[in-house]
């Protein structure tokens, strides 16, 4: 099913060795030819220090020939790369080493008075941050992301947050954490990026939308594999207006995860279906597939011939795809549940043959599901087994509880746009204290770190 694929779409936002899990997993499902996969694993490392890795990917595409010439002086010239860089950084790994410094560390909230202990009491210099980051992006070029992650950590302790290597450092640190599949440390990470990223008044409107783009593919890694993941999709694609902005303007494709997320969401699905429906037919012109179609078929044109077909395309494209893979059976489940629950509002006597053809089920095993739902307390309804049919209950809904399903977001919002405005007049606060400064001292343009960076 490459139609649906969006591996290109997303490796473009992504750093290089991010790509390489998205095209093992391409590798195993065996939708592209074997030797091109091969040959895109080869040309990804070729901007890597993973020499060995490389060349056996290398043996792999072209059997028996010999590794080329290149590929041995690289290895050759990124060994003795990495003893220069460690001899350079061992004294500055001993002073991290000290249980003093450590215990100062862990105790210490700000990051200058931190750099002040160090440099009067072991001798540390500015010039050794650089170092730190250099050796921290040789090994993650290595691929020992563990270490990189560490020595990235005490560089974003101590380098100043005006520093032009302080946002990349904080982009190399989340890598780390994603390839390690330490998810609650890389959604702290991904929460501190987004912080700097919304807080930067010193880029353009467009390096901002570029920095969100990133971020937003990036996080897609830890969104689908933490346990609160789905939550933070909702509440940052759909109701944070920057991000929304930014998937409609530059990643339309990113409404696949997000209208996953939420038919996958079983606690607060109903409160958003109605907003994510709205972007959808918004988007709908620029981006389509089967999941979003799933929705536009059910709550847009009430069509359920249309969604049971989008359904079995659905499932094609959750087993195919990386982030989504998993959640295929909660996919499935809460699907059928939608149009059920949809089917059920048009009528009040529904045939469960009919209804089983509906679900893409077979008939003992749709009256099965509908049981366990009455049983659980999740449908009013009664089964008369004797005409094969269910009867549904009604359903009055009272004023009272129409008025509270309509201000459920109220708050949210306000608190949004206090938070919108807060942020503002900061800004604006910051631009005329820069404007004095520059009045009196001219200064060069911070020059944005790009994604390329790590």
């Amino acid at each position: 099913m490459a139609e649906f694929d969006l591996t290109a779409k997303i490796g473009q936002y992504l750093d290089r060795h991010l790509v390489f899990p998205l095209l093992e997993f391409l590798s195993v499902k065996e939708i592209y030819d074997d030797r091109e996969m091969l040959q895109g694993k080869l040309d990804l490392l070729s901007n890597t220090n993973m020499v060995d890795f490389a060349m056996d990917v290398y043996r792999s595409l072209h059997g028996d020939d010999e590794v080329p010439i290149n590929l041995r002086d690289k290895r050759v010239h990124v060994v003795a790369e990495l003893k220069k860089l460690q001899a350079d950084t061992e004294p500055i790994m001993k002073i991290f080493e000290n249980p003093e410094v450590i215990s100062q560390i862990q105790s210490t909230r700000d990051g200058r008075h931190l750099f002040e202990y160090l440099e009067t009491s072991h001798g540390f210099r500015s010039e050794m941050l650089d170092t730190l980051y250099a050796y921290a992006k040789f090994q993650y070029e290595c691929g020992n992301y563990s270490g990189a992650a560490e020595y990235l950590y005490f560089h974003r302790v101590l380098v100043p947050a005006g520093d032009k290597k302080a946002v990349s450092s904080l982009w190399g640190k989340l890598a780390s954490e994603i390839l390690m599949q330490n998810w609650d440390a890389a959604l702290e990470d991904l929460q501190r990026l987004q912080e700097v990223i919304d807080a930067s008044t010193f880029v353009t409107p467009l390096q901002s939308l570029q920095q969100r783009t990133w971020l937003i593919h990036w996080s897609l890694f830890v969104y689908f594999n933490h346990p609160e993941g789905r939550d933070y999709i909702i509440d940052k694609f759909l109701y944070q207006p920057a991000y929304l902005n930014c998937i409609q303007t530059t990643c339309p494709h990113i409404l696949r995860y997000l209208t996953t997320a939420v038919i996958t969401n079983k606690n607060r699905r109903r409160q958003v279906l109605k907003d994510l429906v709205k972007v959808i037919q918004q988007e709908s012109y620029t981006y389509r597939d089967p999941i979003t179609e799933f929705v536009e078929c059910l709550y847009v044109n009430f069509d359920f011939d249309g969604a049971q077909q989008k359904l079995r395309e659905c499932e094609t494209v959750l087993v195919n795809d990386f982030f989504l893979v998993a959640c295929l059976d909660d996919f499935i489940e809460n699907a059928r549940l939608f149009i059920f629950e949809t089917f059920c509002r048009i009528h009040n006597c529904i045939s469960i043959n009919m209804l089983a053809e509906k679900l893409n089920m077979g008939g003992d095993e749709a009256e099965r599901w509908i049981v366990n739902l009455i049983r659980n307390a999740r449908l009013d309804a009664k089964i008369d087994s004797k005409l094969g049919h269910v009867v549904m209950g009604t359903q009055n809904i009272s004023p009272y509880q129409q008025v509270i399903e309509k201000t459920k977001n109220l708050v949210f919002r306000s608190q949004g746009l206090v938070v919108a405005l807060e942020k503002k007049e900061q800004q604006l606060k910051q631009h005329a204290g820069r404007d004095n400064r520059q009045q009196q001292q001219p200064s060069d343009p911070y020059a944005a770190w790009g994604a390329e960076g790590m």
